[in-house]
């Protein structure tokens, strides 16, 4: 892996299994009464969000303490941030405070690459979402949560063969760019399914099939992924009615009931319950959507934890499998 994680492009197909296979030992440690590791002792992690956020914030969070470094909480709202505070004096000041890892969230697209490539801190940057950009590590976990249902989570394995439907709200998602990257890497065929007001230009060339109707691409996914439409993004009317969005590209019972019977429904939150997603589909055993937040802590564990390198006595990033069965089966504090 490199130094960074700033999008889904910067992995190869060895690197997400090799970030998958880690997960799935680390997850081992989810069922402990005492949730912690040393891994990451001495280690000081910050989460840098100048958007808000529940399941990522928390989710990096849980991570690191699991993997037992140091976190620092970083809001903008309350901080020198809103006072003018401009993200290179930010940066310097995380520096001065010895951080190891940066993970951060920025309402700007390239806020990230900025942040790695700048030359203003040291340490290992992850981007959690960078406007419209993109959001590698929910990508990830939406692998992981993929590779359990649909592969039995067995290490080494990718999605080859697997087909993917991505549907909504295309243009203002960076989950959507990070999975149509990081799925394909992996062997899926991803397909998005959006009206035309809703999908980017230059769509077409994406690594992935096209469509402007859901019905025809159901019968043959594996995985239909459904997407929050986001308001507070959008300037101007995109479609005519919610009501008239729900009845073209919303995931009721009647069409999962034409999705293959092995096949699952996911969504990375929040859900907008009656648009694109009906309350029956989200709450249905085939919905993963509380499967990707607790896989996503294993999935931000393992990040860290290829990204940092562990202390002494664990294995090198890019070995972690020996020596963190160990520490998953042995280490009891």
């Amino acid at each position: 892996m490199k130094h960074h994680l700033i999008s889904a492009a910067d992995l190869t197909r060895d690197d997400a299994v090799l970030i998958l296979d880690t997960a799935e030992e680390l997850s081992r440690v989810a069922g402990r009464p005492i949730k912690k590791l040393p891994t990451l002792r001495g280690r000081t992690v910050v989460n840098l969000f100048f958007e808000d956020s529940t399941r990522t914030r928390i989710s990096f969070e849980a991570a690191a303490k699991r993997l037992s470094a140091d976190v620092i909480n970083f809001s903008a709202k309350g901080s020198s941030v809103s006072k003018g505070e401009s993200l290179k004096d930010t940066a310097l000041t995380l520096e001065a405070m010895g951080a190891d890892a940066v993970v951060i969230r920025h309402p700007d697209s390239g806020a990230p690459h900025r942040l790695a490539t700048s030359g203003w801190i040291g340490g290992a940057v992850v981007n959690a979402g960078d406007g419209t950009h993109e959001h590698p590590t929910q990508a990830l976990l939406d692998a992981f949560a993929l590779r359990r249902r649909l592969a039995g989570g067995a290490l080494g394995t990718d999605l080859t063969g697997r087909r993917v439907t991505i549907v909504g709200d295309i243009l203002h998602s960076r989950v959507a760019r990070s999975n149509v990257r990081l799925l394909t890497t992996l062997g899926a065929q991803v397909t998005v399914v959006a009206p035309p007001t809703l999908l980017p230009v230059g769509v077409d060339a994406w690594p992935c099939e096209v469509s402007y109707a859901l019905d025809p691409v159901l019968p043959e996914s594996d995985a239909v992924m459904m997407l929050r439409v986001q308001r507070e993004r959008m300037n101007a009317a995109y479609f005519p009615t919610e009501r008239e969005y729900a009845r073209r590209y919303g995931l009721d019972a009647d069409r999962m009931a034409r999705m293959p019977g092995h096949a699952i429904v996911m969504h990375p939150g929040p859900m907008n319950r009656g648009m694109e997603i009906t309350a029956e589909v989200a709450d249905s055993p085939r919905c993963t959507a509380v499967e990707q937040v607790s896989g996503g802590v294993s999935v931000r564990m393992a990040v860290l934890y290829l990204l940092l390198g562990g202390t002494t006595g664990q294995p090198a990033p890019g070995q972690p499998t020996a020596g963190l069965e160990e520490a998953t089966q042995g280490n009891r504090a």
